[in-house]
Parts: structure tokens; sequence; C-alpha cells
């Protein structure tokens, strides 16, 4: 997939992937930052997968094997159960 990205776009986009972070500061106005918009979600999907494990189902969005692309692995919606991903 990334070698159909414009060589002229490449640049530009490995720049903005680089100063991400610094969006998420700039976004926020200064309010936080972007290891704790990580740390959110982190802590966000580890709730969803114990609560899933103790029986509770949970809809939360995961790094999946995938056949939405020809990518291998995609983001997509899951639940997670007592058997993990469902």
């Amino acid at each position: 997939a990334g070698a159909k990205v414009p060589e002229e776009m490449r640049e530009t986009l490995d720049k903005r992937v680089q100063d991400a972070g610094t969006e998420v500061v700039k976004a926020k106005s200064g309010r936080g930052s972007a290891t704790l918009s990580m740390a959110y979600a982190g802590a966000r999907f580890g709730k969803a997968v114990l609560a899933g494990l103790a029986g509770e189902r949970r809809t939360e969005c995961a790094y999946v094997m995938s056949s939405v692309t020809e990518l291998p692995f995609f983001t997509s919606k899951v639940t997670f159960g007592p058997n993990g991903v469902e």
C-alpha cells in the first residue's frame, strides 16, 4: 500500500507522522499531551479486554487481521468477550 503513495507526497506524509504528537498538543491548546492521549486509549482498550474476559462484552477499535483492504491488518471495531475478540 505504501508503494502506491505518490513520491511527491511521501516527504510531507513522513513529516506529518513524525510531528503527530506536536499536532495533538496544538489541537489541545497546550492542555495535555500526546502521551496522555495514548495512555487514555491504552487504558480504555485494557478495560475493554478485561471486561470481555470477565463476561461483559465491550466493543472498541483494535488493530486486527482483516480483509477490509489488501493490507493484512487494519483497525476495525471488534467486540471483546470471554474468548477474546468475537
